[in-house]
């Protein structure tokens, strides 16, 4: 169902495409829009246990796409360091494709929004996330998507350079 990358030298494994969802901070989700267009939003972002959680308002492009249509794609970039003497860049990316669904259950938008509240302010008081939490609660649409493949890829120079 899902093609296979040509340069597959370039691939990385399961464990390192993880490692860069963990570490990534934003991407781009790319679903089907209005009139057939593509439709790419950056977002911000938590992977936890195989899926990917984010949050939105409860109306919107991104919102109306997901509706008409569950599956997306999903691309971080964890480093593109440009190389202009070797009109290159040094790149590693992971993209995923899945499903995104609403989560409509409290207990678990609850669970998603923490995680994601503790991914981007690790540092604050379990009081000051609930009170973020509670003040948000009401506008807050929580979105999961559920992962179906995925793949990562580096420049070929990083490649070599983990092979010395």
């Amino acid at each position: 169902m899902f093609r296979e990358m040509r340069r597959k030298k370039q691939l990385l494994s399961e464990e390192e495409c993880i490692a860069v969802l963990q570490k990534g901070t934003s991407g781009v989700l790319a679903l089907s829009g209005d009139e057939g267009y593509p439709y790419a939003v950056p977002i911000s972002y938590v992977y936890s246990d195989g899926r990917i959680f984010f949050h939105s308002a409860k109306s919107g492009h991104k919102i109306d796409a997901i509706r008409n249509s569950s599956k997306a794609s999903f691309c971080v970039i964890d480093q593109d360091k440009i190389v202009p003497e070797e009109y290159t860049t040094y790149f590693r990316s992971v993209i995923v494709f899945g499903n995104a669904r609403f989560i409509e259950d409290d207990a678990e938008k609850r669970k998603a929004i923490e995680i994601l509240g503790k991914k981007y302010a690790p540092d604050d008081t379990e009081e000051g996330l609930n009170s973020a939490i509670e003040k948000e609660w009401n506008p807050l649409c929580m979105i999961e998507l559920a992962i179906d493949h995925m793949t990562g890829k580096e420049a070929i120079e990083l490649v070599r350079e983990k092979q010395k």
